[in-house]
């Protein structure tokens, strides 16, 4: 694994084997973060990061000098693997060991951008409610994005604050937005004219 961009583009991340990951690829990484380029100066953006996993995307913000980051996941091995990461590259990530529903359920900060890689066997209702509890708390700046990976059997375009999707091989990224309801509102006026 490595960090493909920013300050310490190249820098190679050697997580231990028995961290129960599926690390999203620096290929999906990369097409990630050039969806993103197009939408964020990426300096000083707050960001949050759930089911974290070994960090990957954490680093990728940090790197791109992205403060403060907070990256929640519910395996004490990964919490601890990004504390050391962090700790080694001086990032401005704070690693949190919390289920995930509960820490978004009790949270009051917002965010820039919102990064969910949750495991791909996750129900469609709790990607559904991963999605809900985000707007329904006023976790999200309101120019800000929410980013779910999932595999292509799980649907998310029928939401509510649904965007656009990216798809890459078995990889989908669905992106949420404030005001992509808005962009709808205003489409549905101008079909009654």
């Amino acid at each position: 694994m490595r960090i493909i961009s920013g300050k310490y583009k190249g820098r190679r991340i050697n997580p231990p084997k028995n961290l129960p990951v599926r690390p999203t690829t620096d290929m999906t990484k990369e097409a990630l973060f050039n969806v993103l380029n197009n939408h964020f100066n990426f300096s000083e953006l707050q960001i949050l990061e759930l089911f974290a996993g070994t960090g990957s995307i954490s680093y990728e913000f940090a790197s791109r000098g992205c403060a403060p980051i907070i990256a929640v996941d519910g395996d004490m091995g990964c919490v601890n693997f990004i504390k050391k990461t962090a700790k080694e590259f001086d990032f401005d990530i704070t690693a949190i060991k919390s289920d995930v529903f509960k820490f978004l359920e009790k949270h009051t900060r917002t965010y820039d951008i919102i990064f969910a890689d949750p495991p791909y066997d996750l129900s469609q209702a709790d990607f559904e409610k991963l999605v809900t509890v985000v707007f329904d708390n006023e976790l999200l700046d309101e120019a800000g994005m929410l980013i779910v990976e999932h595999s292509k059997y799980t649907k998310l375009d029928h939401l509510t604050h649904y965007s656009f999707q990216k798809n890459y091989g078995g990889s989908v990224f669905s992106f949420f937005e404030f005001e992509a309801e808005e962009e709808d509102e205003d489409n549905e006026e101008d079909e009654d004219e």
